[in-house]
């Protein structure tokens, strides 16, 4: 009998073949690529990601999918990590792999992609952040709009914390979208492809702490001006200091802003 997708994992399953080798085209999975599927649903994109890597890890909650993952993948190539992606430790598939064929430094980075659930993608973006270190990039099937949210710059009506709170770790590109038809059964949104590189610089913990009190802060009344929402926590020559005119509305103030008014909050503390 035929999976049925289950609602409560927000599962809907890609079936368009163009845009499964769209996807696996933009990933460009090398032989000794230590990578991870998130939510790999009934194989899609596992079945030609499996026929490129020597081995190939996947995370997924649904037991029903993960009985049919093991029915119908035998290789030994492929590990099946049972769990909850929003909990699951990505840095324990780092420990101990190494490759002949890249330094060890790269070769205990991981390339994660997956079509994320939509009724949890947001909070499973930034539990990846937690890994943004670990990385080497992710590649991810979302909403539509979330990508959009993502990858927005200062001024425009949909950047906010989701936009500034994983740009100051990564570097987003939106790739392409994919309409509902490419799915079973059809989402009622758009979804697309972003890719993510981990920046070079990613702050600090304790930086990235205050820095995500400052942008939650801000954008709890987006359409006031800074002097309004940030003013009973900084002086008016504390925001200037850091970039940052208390004029100013939240969606219209760069990530490097944020993240040097972060530093000047935990320079004065210290």
């Amino acid at each position: 009998m035929a999976h049925q997708a289950r609602k409560r994992f927000g599962q809907h399953f890609l079936v368009d073949r163009s845009v499964i080798g769209a996807i696996v085209a933009a990933i460009h999975p090398a032989r000794d690529d230590l990578l991870v599927e998130i939510g790999p649903g009934l194989g899609a994109l596992t079945t030609p990601l499996l026929a490129r890597v020597d081995h190939l890890h996947v995370v997924e909650i649904d037991r029903d999918v993960i009985a049919h993952l093991k029915r119908r993948h035998l290789a030994t190539h492929l590990t099946i990590h049972e769990g909850d992606a929003l909990e699951f430790d990505f840095s324990k598939i780092v420990s101990g792999i190494a490759s002949s064929s890249t330094s060890p430094e790269e070769a205990r980075r991981l390339r994660v992609c997956g079509n994320l659930p939509y009724n949890i993608s947001t909070p499973l973006l930034f539990h990846l952040s937690g890994f943004a270190a670990r990385l080497k990039d992710g590649h991810f099937m979302l909403q539509k709009e979330v990508i959009d949210r993502m990858v927005a710059e200062p001024g425009s009506k949909v950047y906010g914390r989701l936009s500034v709170m994983l740009q100051v770790r990564f570097a987003m590109e939106s790739l392409f979208d994919v309409p509902p038809d490419a799915f079973d059964p059809p989402p009622k949104v758009d979804s697309a492809i972003v890719r993510m590189l981990p920046r070079a610089d990613v702050p600090d913990a304790a930086s990235l702490t205050r820095m995500e009190e400052i942008v939650t802060l801000a954008f709890s009344q987006r359409r006031k001006m800074l002097r309004a929402t940030l003013g009973k926590r900084f002086s008016v020559e504390q925001l200037n200091a850091a970039g940052i005119d208390a004029t100013q509305r939240a969606e219209d103030v760069a990530v490097d802003a944020y993240l040097s008014l972060a530093r000047l909050m935990l320079a004065e503390v210290a």
